[in-house]
């Protein structure tokens, strides 16, 4: 899951004192009208908290471990892939999955796989491989890994559409969950997954703790189960860049966000991608933390839907949509 240009172009600049690129036209914040601030930040907005008091079991923490599963749609989603980068995708089907499959069934772990639909149309044998160990659960992250918020909105619907429609096919299950491509949710998303009656979203970051989906001051029975760039491998495993992380010091930070989510006893969303975590030094990083998380006692792993329903169901709104 990688960061739009533009985003990162902007997070680089404003770090720098200067100030980001803008569409022509476009008003800087400060020209805005009180309603029309209101009018933006009401838009998606978070709503009330669904952490329960406790989760099953009497547990103290819920982790819910989740990999989108890319490969070489990170590649092709902006129309001018290279072989060299669409090798490095290809990494993440040829080895890092099975990598990652493995160290899930050593530990008996579930966890939530987000994948583009062309992923699964270019490696079909992924499903199997997932459904091998009956524990996992698979979610809708586009069709293409594309840019929603540089589509129309009839667009993003057909492509989301599409996604759903493929991996119901592929699968043999309808998905319940979605996640945007690089978390890149656009102003139509949120109208788009309720229509198409998702129970649940992951790409947004309120809160630590799961809650419910505002649109425009209405309550929309969605759960948002929130994510945050620094619980992401992508951000801090790119070699190229100059926020390149080693993987221990990456599994520290990551034993410190469960160590605190543990204390508070809320919950603990790691995103991970097989093409990046599925290499060697960084696969013994992420065994460090889970053998670190096994260490407690009371902890809960869950995928997203079952974290989903027993929120909603905790909350008075039923187990689906």
């Amino acid at each position: 899951m990688n960061r739009p240009p533009i985003v990162a172009l902007s997070l680089v600049l404003l770090a720098c004192g200067a100030e980001p690129p803008r569409s022509a036209g476009v008003k800087p914040g400060w020209q805005w009208t009180t309603d029309s601030v209101f009018q933006v930040v009401n838009a998606v907005r978070a709503g009330k908290s669904l952490q329960p008091q406790r989760w099953p079991n009497n547990a103290r923490v819920a982790v819910l471990l989740s990999f989108d599963v890319d490969n070489e749609t990170v590649s092709i989603r902006f129309g001018e892939p290279t072989v060299g980068a669409l090798s490095q995708g290809e990494y993440g089907a040829r080895v890092g999955l099975n990598r990652i499959l493995s160290l899930l069934d050593k530990y008996q772990i579930p966890a939530t796989f987000f994948i583009p639909a062309m992923s699964l149309k270019i490696t079909p044998d992924i499903v199997g491989r997932i459904q091998r160990s009956g524990r996992h659960e698979f979610g809708v992250h586009g069709w293409v890994h594309e840019m929603n918020v540089s589509l129309p909105g009839d667009v993003e619907r057909r492509l989301v559409q599409m996604a759903l429609d493929t991996l119901t096919r592929l699968t043999g299950t309808r998905p319940v969950g979605y996640r945007a491509p690089s978390w890149n949710f656009s102003a139509n998303t949120l109208t788009i997954i309720r229509d198409l009656g998702f129970t649940y979203e992951s790409s947004l970051m309120a809160d630590d703790r799961p809650y419910e989906l505002m649109q425009n001051g209405q309550a929309t029975g969605i759960v948002e189960l929130p994510v945050e760039w620094i619980l992401d491998d992508a951000p801090l495993y790119d070699p190229r860049g100059n926020a390149y992380s080693a993987p221990r010091d990456v599994a520290q930070v990551w034993m410190d966000e469960f160590d605190k989510a543990y204390d508070e006893g809320t919950m603990f969303l790691l995103t991970n991608h097989p093409h990046i975590s599925g290499h060697r030094s960084r696969i013994a990083a992420l065994e460090m933390l889970i053998q670190h998380i096994r260490s407690k006692s009371g902890v809960w792993w869950a995928t997203h839907r079952q974290a989903a329903e027993y929120v909603r169901q905790q909350a008075g709104m039923g187990t689906g949509r």
